[in-house]
């Protein structure tokens, strides 16, 4: 079959229904993008726009299935990772990925909701640190998961989350995009950090109005450039000019 020979990206992740967010809003940008998608469900949401009422984590066996079902259907060049809800998924998902090294996978490291729901059970982030970040490729942050997955306070200014971005990736993750979104100033400034390679900020201005799901376009943006073959920093860039256009988009309606 032709489908089985074009690039997907596998996206892992948790339901949203009220389709502002979660593997909704993945499939939407990896689409638009022109790359095909396939899914490993982790969690089952009851949610609006305004907040999380019911969350249900499957069985971590049951997404690594679904992960190697759709490795072996397809041909999948980048993987996704969003909610993963439960250590015991993050630990299945880190297995999975152990017997793919050669797929590069993006992790949005999914902490909470906008209304401020846990979308991951307490005591699971050393798991994610220990587990599963040294296995990604990318790990996108934005100012307050950093925070909590440094264990440290919400970093006063761009020095301070630089600081506690090295801190992760001495902690053994591969490259991180740190995001500036939560930040203040008419700029928005995210930062790539990488070893052995110099701080690089982006800088976009800062749009009114707010969007949900921007952290899982951005990810999904970036996974779908890397399944067409880009590089890292070039699939970063025209990861955030998509999701840029779609915020200037969303402010001018």
């Amino acid at each position: 079959m032709a489908l089985r020979r074009e690039p997907h990206v596998l996206v892992v992740g948790g339901s949203d229904s009220s389709g502002g967010a979660g593997i909704a809003r993945d499939i939407e940008t990896i689409s638009s993008i022109g790359v095909r998608t396939c899914l490993a469900v982790t969690a089952l949401t009851v949610q609006t726009h305004e907040a999380v009422m019911e969350i249900h984590p499957l069985q971590p066996d049951l997404v690594a299935d679904q992960m190697r079902a759709a490795l072996q259907a397809n041909k999948v060049a980048a993987i996704k990772i969003g909610m993963l809800a439960t250590a015991e998924i993050i630990v299945a998902v880190a297995a999975v990925l152990r017997e793919n090294p050669q797929v590069p996978a993006i992790l949005d490291p999914v902490l909470a909701s906008t209304s401020g729901r846990a979308l991951l059970e307490a005591g699971a982030i050393a798991v994610m640190k220990r587990n599963l970040m040294p296995l990604c490729r990318l790990v996108t942050p934005n100012l307050i998961e950093l925070a909590l997955l440094v264990g440290s306070e919400l970093a006063a200014d761009e020095d301070g989350a630089l600081l506690q971005g090295q801190e992760l990736l001495a902690a053994g993750a591969q490259a991180l995009l740190i995001k500036g979104g939560h930040a203040k100033g008419i700029m928005s400034r995210d930062l790539l950090l990488r070893p052995s390679c110099l701080p690089l900020w982006f800088d976009a201005l800062r749009l009114a109005g707010s969007m949900r799901g921007t952290g899982c376009m951005l990810a999904s943006a970036i996974a779908t450039h890397l399944a067409n073959a880009q590089p890292l920093e070039d699939s970063v860039r025209k990861g955030k000019l998509f999701v840029f256009e779609k915020l200037q988009k969303n402010a001018a309606e």
